[in-house]
C-alpha cells in the first residue's frame, strides 16, 4: 500500500480526537483539526496532518505549550501586538485574525503583529479568514531559529522558509489568494517527497557541500543540505523582508546565533499582518476592474496543455477533487500519524476505526 485515501470528515475526527487524548481542550483540538485538514484539502500536504509527528515531538520536548491563550501586549487601536506564548499556532493565529477582523470592521484597517507562536501552519488559511469577512490582507512571516534556506550566493542554511501571503476577496467567487514559501519549495514538501522516496525538482536543493541535488534526504538526514530561495536574488530578498517585518517588527526574534532552536521540531513563527476593508477606499469599480484584468489575462492563447489560472484556483480544484475522492496520504506518513495517535493515548480500538 503506497497511499491511502481518507474522507476529510473522518480525518478531521481522528485529528480532533488525537489532540484531545493528548490533553488539548475541545476547542483547541477542533481548531487544530480544522486547520490541518483544511491544508490537506487545499492540496498543501506539507502543512497538513503530516505535521502532527513534529508537533508531538515539540510537545514532548516542552516547546509546544497546549491550552494557552493569546496575550495582547500593546493595543493602539488600529495597531495590535500579541504574544502566542508558545501555544498552538492554529489557535493563536486564528485568535489574532479574529481581533484584526474586528478592528478592521470598526476602523477600516488593522495591522497586527503576532510573536512567539508555535507553528501557524498554512498562511493562506488566515488570509482566507480575512477574505471571508470581505477584507484584503497581507502577511509577512518568519521562522525563528530554524534555518533551512541558503542565502543567494551562500552555501549553507541561514534562515527559514519565510512565507508571504496576500488575498483579494471577490463577492460570490473564491478570492484571489497568493500564498508561498520564499524557498523554492516548502520544507514540508521535502518531507512528503522523502516519505514517498521521490525526488524534487531541480533548482530547489543543495547538499552540505553547496552542490545542487534533487534528493530530499539532504533535508532529513545528516549531513544536512539546504533549500534555495525561489527566483534567485528576488526570492532571497523577499525572504529577508519577511524575516525583518515578521520577526523584528513584531517584537519577536529573527534567526541568528543566539536564537537557534535546539530541536528542528520546535517551529516558532512571527507574523505581521495588514488587514484592509476595500470599502474604505474610493474604488467603486474595483471588482469590475479586477475581473477585466483576469478576463484579459486568461484570453492569452495557451502555450501548452495547461490552462491559464489565477492565484487560488489551484487550491479550489484540489478541494473539489479531495472532497469527492478523499485526502491522499502516503503509507509512511499514515504510519507516522497512527504512531502519534498511540503516543497521544488513543486506544487501539478507536484507532482501528480510522484505518482504511
Amino acid at each position: 500500500m503506497d497511499e491511502i485515501r481518507i474522507h476529510p470528515a473522518k480525518l478531521h475526527q481522528m485529528v480532533n480526537s488525537l489532540w484531545q487524548h493528548a490533553g488539548s481542550s475541545q476547542s483547541e483540538a477542533r481548531k487544530i483539526a480544522d486547520h490541518l485538514v483544511a491544508a490537506n484539502l487545499a492540496g498543501h500536504d506539507s502543512h497538513g496532518v503530516g505535521m502532527i509527528p513534529t508537533y508531538m515531538t515539540s510537545r514532548a520536548l516542552g516547546n509546544l505549550q497546549q491550552n494557552r491563550e493569546l496575550r495582547i501586549v500593546k493595543d493602539t487601536g488600529a495597531v495590535l501586538t500579541v504574544d502566542g506564548q508558545q501555544g498552538f499556532g492554529q489557535v493563536m493565529a486564528a485568535e489574532a485574525m479574529e481581533l484584526a477582523i474586528g478592528r478592521t470592521r470598526e476602523l477600516g484597517m488593522c495591522a497586527i503583529a503576532l510573536r512567539n507562536s508555535h507553528h501557524i501552519g498554512r498562511i493562506g488559511h488566515w488570509a482566507e479568514m480575512c477574505a471571508s469577512a470581505g477584507f484584503i490582507s497581507f502577511h509577512f512571516v518568519n521562522v525563528v531559529g530554524d534555518p533551512l534556506v541558503a542565502p543567494f550566493n551562500g552555501s549553507d542554511r541561514r534562515f527559514g522558509t519565510n512565507p508571504f501571503c496576500a488575498v483579494f476577496p471577490r463577492p460570490g467567487q473564491p478570492p484571489l489568494l497568493l500564498d508561498f514559501a520564499t524557498s523554492g519549495i516548502a520544507y514540508g514538501k521535502t518531507r512528503v517527497a522523502w516519505n514517498k522516496r521521490a525526488t524534487v525538482a531541480e533548482g530547489n536543493l543543495i547538499d552540505n557541500h553547496g552542490q545542487p541535488t534533487c534528493d530530499p534526504a539532504v533535508m532529513h538526514e545528516t549531513p544536512y543540505g539546504s533549500l534555495l530561495a525561489f527566483g534567485l536574488h528576488k526570492g532571497y530578498a523577499l525572504a529577508v523582508m519577511c524575516e525583518i517585518l515578521g520577526g523584528a517588527l513584531s517584537g519577536g526574534k529573527t534567526t541568528h546565533q543566539d536564537s537557534l532552536q535546539t530541536s528542528s521540531a520546535a517551529i516558532f513563527n512571527c507574523m505581521t499582518s495588514i488587514v484592509l476593508d476595500p470599502a474604505a477606499f474610493d474604488a467603486p469599480e474595483m471588482q469590475q476592474e479586477a475581473q477585466r484584468f483576469i478576463d484579459w489575462t486568461k484570453a492569452s492563447p495557451q502555450a501548452g496543455e495547461q490552462p491559464i489560472k489565477v492565484p487560488g484556483e489551484w487550491e479550489e480544484e484540489q478541494r473539489a477533487e479531495r472532497q469527492q475522492h478523499g485526502i491522499p496520504i502516503d503509507a509512511n506518513s499514515w504510519q507516522q500519524l497512527c504512531q502519534s495517535a498511540r503516543e497521544a493515548g488513543m486506544p487501539e480500538t478507536e484507532l482501528a476505526g480510522y484505518q482504511p
